[in-house]
């Protein structure tokens, strides 16, 4: 049968309810307490349901939403219009960039934020002690300016008196007056009125118009075109796209009201947008890099053209460059020594073009290379921009060593000292003959270089142009892997190529090493530790991406696993190209196909450098006399009883460029301490006696002359 009192608009519950006995009608309280367990449960649970049910289809009725959205549109916009108010009229701002700066331990930060807010405290006691004098004094000066007015208004009306022979002008000037008063007084009787009835109406609008431009509505409330996202990603796009992230933490800070503090706001920067945002306790850089694709979807743009990292000099610091939608997929300018110019490798060859369009230079003196990435990414474009660049100094030799029948390197064979091609053997035993011989080379440059000077001299172009041993070099190890992997010649391969490298900086040799297996096991890890030049171009893992750019770089969220391959082609994740922690570049290219040849035609103009120079590349070599620094501090001295260490130091620069440029005190220390001669103090500053340097000159001929008498 059916029971006429069961309630007809209660869905049955989810779960079955067991049968209850009938009990005979009494009072709540004397139902014993042990059958009450299971109705209540599936009662609230049925309850529940319903609920949830009820708030589902709420949220989902337009009208519902659109009362949610405006209504929390008024209340959103009168908090922000609360807090700027108070943040106008208050220190408060101060105080809240205050504890920011305290809670950075950014002492300089502290002190500034101390002294803008004494600075506006003193600023408002003026202004209220100014109000208040005006208060006091305005009584008196009301009266003044009425009787002034007075006075005036009857002399003038005096004078038209006078002009008109009727003594009633007199008061014209004062009727006037009068008049406009009363037409005033009568136009802000019109408008007060209705101005003070919409006064509530216009604030409530305006606290409408600000909670509806910052979004203070829930997501769910707001209408669909809300949601979409602008192109350019300044605080606004910003905040939202990490309120979608999906992070724990993030979304705990938002939901407590964090306040984010914009280090520097979004501006314009090449072809893109910078940010920097002071992250919310609990929420690092790397959760946001772990994020990137979500990051990067959210601001509409690709993986590789948003970059979130964290600056070296500022800890929980969130700096976010953005890139231009498509600003990877344009064409990249022609290379600037296509059709003309020479190159010096002492100042850096144009190489390729970073995302923000500036021009990145490849420096070859003191530098090495790493350039690594899967077949196909682009490599060999950057490799022969950078061999093109250095064959265009008449200067330079070039060789390549490559463990691969590659042909890549064929066309500026004119112009190279040696080129090796093949994966036996004999090309793996002559790479490593390369390396014996660059050993033994950088051991003689060292000698040249400290018979010149001492360990502070550096090869320059004069020096380079006086000897011919001291020409820089350029090398080239392509699938360097092959020979660092060979069971043979691996491991003394690792180990010369880590003796170069680390003394290859001063004496003109660069060194370049190019892989498609950047790991642990193919590339000794001393020899990435001590290459200043990083290139990663697209990579299949964080392991190679590591292995390219150094440990932890992935983390960090420079990294080159976003390049994507057979579409970034030329395009580049860099580390040590310039100031920054890291650069996105796109290389140059240099064609050479069936359609185009424009390698060769700067190969025979490097050719013409190099024979019509008046270097003698093949001639007897010269040597060097070493230099006597005793005897250029004594010149530079003259007369002078004392002077000072900064103006020893130009003249040691004016007497010998080559030699001295770039000594620093130290340097000048170390050179007349063994003499007795070094610098010294008087009067609070450091200076060179001529007397200590006379007497070390002398005390070293009468050394020479007991020498010559033992002999």
């Amino acid at each position: 049968m059916t029971d006429l009192h069961a309630p007809a608009n209660v869905d049955a519950p989810s779960t079955p309810v067991p049968d209850v006995p009938e009990q005979p009608s009494t009072p709540a309280e004397s139902v014993p307490a042990a059958n009450d367990g299971p109705p209540k449960r599936t009662r609230r649970r049925v309850r529940i349901d319903h609920l949830r049910r009820v708030v589902v289809e709420a949220r989902t009725d337009a009208g519902y939403r659109a009362i949610v959205r405006h209504g929390s549109y008024v209340i959103g916009g009168a908090r922000i219009l609360a807090r700027r108010t108070w943040d106008a009229r208050t220190a408060a701002r101060y105080e809240r960039m205050l504890r920011i700066a305290e809670a950075a331990g950014n002492d300089d930060a502290i002190r500034e934020w101390e002294a803008r807010g004494h600075a506006y405290r003193a600023a408002r006691h003026k202004r209220r002690m100014e109000l208040l004098s005006l208060v006091l004094n305005a009584p008196k000066a009301i009266a003044a300016g009425l009787a002034s007015t007075a006075v005036l208004l009857l002399l003038i009306g005096g004078a038209l008196a006078y002009s008109s022979g009727d003594v009633r002008d007199v008061l014209t000037p004062l009727d006037a007056v009068v008049d406009l008063v009363r037409w005033v007084a009568f136009l802000a009787g019109v408008v007060w009125g209705p101005l003070l009835a919409s006064l509530p109406w216009l604030t409530l609008a305006a606290m409408w118009a600000t909670g509806r431009a910052r979004h203070t509505a829930p997501t769910w409330a707001l209408p669909a075109d809300a949601a979409q996202r602008d192109v350019v990603p300044d605080e606004g796009a910003i905040l939202t796209a990490l309120q979608h992230l999906g992070l724990p933490a993030l979304n705990k800070a938002f939901k407590e009201g964090w306040q984010p503090r914009w280090v520097a706001p979004t501006t314009r920067l090449g072809n893109g947008w910078h940010s920097q945002l002071q992250l919310p306790l609990g929420v690092t850089v790397e959760m946001i890099n772990g994020k990137k694709t979500v990051l990067a979807h959210n601001l509409l743009r690709k993986p590789i053209e948003v970059w979130p990292t964290e600056p070296k000099q500022q800890p929980g610091v969130l700096d976010l460059w953005v890139a231009d939608q498509g600003s990877l997929s344009g064409p990249v300018p022609p290379w600037p020594l296509l059709t003309e110019g020479t190159t010096d490798y002492f100042k850096g060859v144009p190489l390729a073009v970073s995302q923000r369009g500036d021009q990145v230079a490849g420096k070859l003196m003191a530098a090495n290379y790493m350039v690594g990435g899967i077949m196909g990414s682009g490599k060999s474009s950057l490799v022969i921009a950078l061999l093109l660049g250095a064959i265009l100094d008449p200067l330079v030799d070039v060789e390549a060593y490559v463990m691969a029948y590659n042909v890549d390197y064929d066309p500026l064979k004119p112009r190279m000292r040696a080129l090796v091609k093949g994966d036996d053997d004999e090309q793996i035993e002559a790479a490593l003959h390369a390396l014996r011989d660059l050993r033994d080379d950088v051991t003689a440059r060292g000698k040249l270089l400290e018979a010149l000077g001492g360990d502070s001299v550096r090869l320059t172009r004069e020096l380079a142009l006086r000897d011919p041993r001291m020409r820089p070099r350029v090398v080239v190890f392509d699938e360097c892997h092959e020979l660092f992997m060979h069971k043979k010649y691996g491991a003394e391969a690792a180990e010369l190529a880590v003796k170069v490298m680390k003394k290859a900086r001063k004496v003109g040799i660069t060194l370049i090493w190019v892989t498609v297996s950047p790991t642990a096991d193919s590339i000794p890890r001393d020899v990435t530790r001590n290459t200043s030049h990083r290139v990663a171009f697209a990579v299949g893992d964080h392991v190679a991406n590591d292995g390219l750019l150094g440990s932890g770089k992935h983390r960090a969220g420079i990294t080159a696993t976003t390049l994507i391959p057979g579409e970034d082609v030329g395009t580049a994740v860099t580390v040590g190209f310039t100031k920054n922690p890291f650069e996105v570049v796109r290389s140059h290219y240099v064609r050479k196909d069936e359609t185009a040849d424009q390698v060769t035609p700067v190969v025979e103009r490097a050719l013409q450098l190099y024979t019509g120079a008046d270097i003698d590349h093949d001639g007897p070599q010269s040597t060097f006399e070493p230099v006597d620094h005793l005897a250029d501090v004594a010149a530079v001295l003259g007369d002078e009883t004392r002077m000072r260490t900064q103006e020893v130091l130009q003249g040691l620069v004016e007497r010998n460029p080559d030699t001295y440029r770039g000594w620093t005190f130290a340097d000048l220390k170390r050179a007349l301490e063994p003499y007795g001669a070094q610098p010294y103090k008087s009067n609070g500053v450091q200076v060179v006696s001529r007397v200590r340097v006379q007497d070390a000159i002398l005390e070293r001929l009468a050394e020479d002359v007991d020498d010559t008498e033992d002999e």
